[in-house]
């Protein structure tokens, strides 16, 4: 497995570029998938490899539902990435995250509907486990950044991911605190499946922008929430050098790297060769075995 890091960061709202990178250039990638939200932005940051993609596109030009999560996440493996750490704004279901805490996730609640979440199709079927779908080594890495950018954190938060792009009902918001939710959001998922199926190690960063409509005669205010979201990212920004500074000097290997030696279920005579060739990027180190 690779031994050095290479970072992919994912910038959600409030977040659209990286500062102090080395040599860096918008790249752009091309997948079977279709389009990726932007071109990657590549360069090096304290000797480490860093590639950044704006969720959005540059602008903010792509709705939630709209963002094409496989083409992101396989043009961010085609361009070499390691581990993503991915970074998005969210509101809040509890009163002790309050606006401007960021919240590491560590479980998510899918609400999606209209999302293709997969990249194992007919022809090719695999079933990766979710029971954990963050990684624990990058997000205990992240928190401690934050922590020395004096932010205040949160870790082991549950995170509902819901369609969009309305924001939700008081009824809606009611129901996913009583689920156990602490925090909502638009975009983690599929992404952090995807990650997962393409054996990349995914962190999610909270940036908490609101309370969502749960508190009496409170509604979630698209002005507020870009003013914080504007605070945050300055946060966020940081959070990133000092992550990047701060990663060991060798990545040791992650039980994420090999995730679909246990997961691919379809026998290889009844494979479907043009499946398999989209899958080129996420499988890469599974055909590379054969």
């Amino acid at each position: 497995m690779a031994s050095e890091w290479c970072i992919g960061i994912i910038g959600g709202s409030g977040l659209y570029e990286i500062e102090g990178l080395e040599d860096a250039q918008w790249i752009a990638i091309e997948t079977p998938w279709g389009e990726p939200s932007d071109e990657i932005l590549c360069g090096t940051l304290a000797g480490v490899k860093v590639r950044f993609l704006p969720r959005h596109g540059r602008g903010h030009p792509i709705s939630p539902t709209e963002l094409n999560a496989r083409a992101n996440i396989d043009a961010l493996k085609r361009a070499g990435c390691t581990d993503i750490v991915a970074i998005s704004a969210v509101g809040s279901l509890r009163e002790e995250l309050e606006p401007g805490r960021f919240a590491l996730v560590d479980q998510f609640i899918d609400r999606t509907f209209a999302r293709a979440s997969t990249y194992f199709t007919n022809g090719f079927v695999a079933h990766v486990s979710m029971a954990d779908p963050t990684c624990e080594r990058l997000s205990e890495l992240c928190a401690k950044a934050l922590t020395a950018c004096e932010g205040k954190v949160a870790v082991g938060a549950t995170y509902l991911a819901m369609e969009g792009p309305q924001f939700s009902t008081r009824a809606e918001s009611r129901m996913y605190r009583q689920w156990g939710a602490d925090i909502i959001g638009m975009t983690g998922l599929p992404e952090a499946k995807l990650a997962r199926e393409a054996e990349l190690p995914y962190a999610l960063v909270g940036m908490v922008t609101d309370y969502d409509c749960w508190r009496e005669d409170d509604a979630v205010d698209v002005t507020e929430v870009v003013a914080q979201m504007q605070e945050n990212g300055a946060l966020a920004r940081a959070m990133v050098v000092k992550l990047i500074e701060s990663l060991p000097k060798r990545r040791k290997a992650s039980p994420i790297d090999t995730v679909l030696d246990a997961a691919v279920i379809t026998a290889p005579e009844e494979q479907d060769p043009e499946v398999v060739a989209k899958l080129d990027a996420v499988g890469k180190r599974l055909f590379a075995k054969k």
